[in-house]
């Protein structure tokens, strides 16, 4: 995080937040995990469960789900992971240069070209519903601020 912030102010770089809807939710569930029925609905059968097609939220696998359904979905867009922060992902051209950095469901996008980090933006919305946070002001404890 520190590294992107002084390259993104050293290189004047353009650093956008976004949010992504339900995270967990989002995950594949390629698992088989049960689930006893929640209270409210009547059960016809005693002891029946409920067989999960979907991520929850508590779930163990949720996080790992989550974060492979997203790797997957930009690797697939051309960009690629780093091998030292599986959570930060780069995409180059000739012309544009983008960081994206992940915690969780809270995504950085750095880049050289507004264009660039508004169609990643849209991409993402239209597989994962995000929340676009605008530029960066607050991330993991840290207040940024730029200065003219």
């Amino acid at each position: 995080m520190r590294i992107i912030l002084a390259l993104t102010t050293t290189k004047d770089r353009h650093l956008h937040q976004l949010d992504i809807d339900n995270d967990f939710l989002n995950g594949d569930l390629n698992d088989e995990v049960y689930m006893t029925p929640p209270p409210g609905p009547s059960i016809p059968k005693q002891r029946q469960v409920c067989r999960l097609t979907k991520s929850l939220y508590g779930l163990k696998q949720a996080s790992i789900h989550w974060f492979a359904k997203l790797s997957s979905f930009l690797l697939n867009l051309g960009f690629i992971q780093s091998i030292s922060d599986y959570s930060l992902f780069t995409h180059k051209t000739a012309s544009t240069f983008i960081t994206l950095l992940v915690y969780v469901d809270d995504v950085i996008l750095a880049g050289n070209s507004m264009d660039i980090i508004n169609k990643t933006k849209t991409l993402l919305h239209q597989t994962f519903r995000i929340k676009d946070l605008g530029k960066l002001k607050y991330f993991l404890g840290f207040v940024v601020a730029k200065k003219n």
